[in-house]
């Protein structure tokens, strides 16, 4: 009997790939920590910090403009800001995939979009890592830590779901997926 195994180069690579895609998925959780701070600037040119939020609830929605359900669930951020920006919370839209600054403006500019607006950059991800769904959602409490991350739409129900939650719970139980 032959022991001997041949080479098969598609059995190698779509080992390779499946290694590959795991990495890809866990690659924004490791680079999102929920202590950890951050730095960016909006389209207007502020600089936001997660400690210029404290005691606020911080919404970071990354998204696309050929993104479907990016679109889909804007105008509920839209809602969420402009009923909760001067008490408790805040969301900051991280535009990817885009091909220039001009599409960006475009875009928001036609969604009426009222909150601010961050062109992803290697810089943005390499504080947050770059997102394997879009939208991906990350949502820090008012003490600053990160409680969730969402991949997928996120309607405005579910975030006022997770904001009523107690601090301690288990908010991966309480959002609907």
């Amino acid at each position: 009997m032959n022991n001997r195994q041949t080479f098969n180069p598609i059995h190698y690579l779509s080992q390779f790939l499946l290694v590959l895609s795991f990495l890809t998925l866990i690659h924004l959780d490791a680079n999102a920590d929920g202590t950890k701070s951050f730095v960016m600037k909006d389209l207007a040119g502020k600089e936001h910090r997660l400690s210029d939020y404290q005691g606020k609830w911080v919404i970071l929605n990354f998204w696309a403009t050929w993104c479907p359900s990016c679109l889909d669930e804007m105008p509920d951020f839209i809602s969420l800001y402009e009923q909760r920006k001067a008490k408790d919370l805040v969301v900051l839209g991280i535009a990817v995939d885009y091909k220039n600054e001009r599409e960006v403006r475009h875009f928001v500019d036609d969604m009426l979009v009222s909150y601010p607006i961050i062109l992803g950059t290697p810089k943005i991800f390499a504080q947050f890592g770059s997102p394997s769904v879009l939208p991906t959602t990350l949502i820090y409490n008012p003490q600053g830590r990160l409680v969730k991350i969402k991949r997928g739409q996120l309607s405005k129900q579910a975030v006022e779901l997770i904001m009523l939650s107690p601090p301690n719970e288990s908010l991966d139980a309480l959002a609907p997926q």
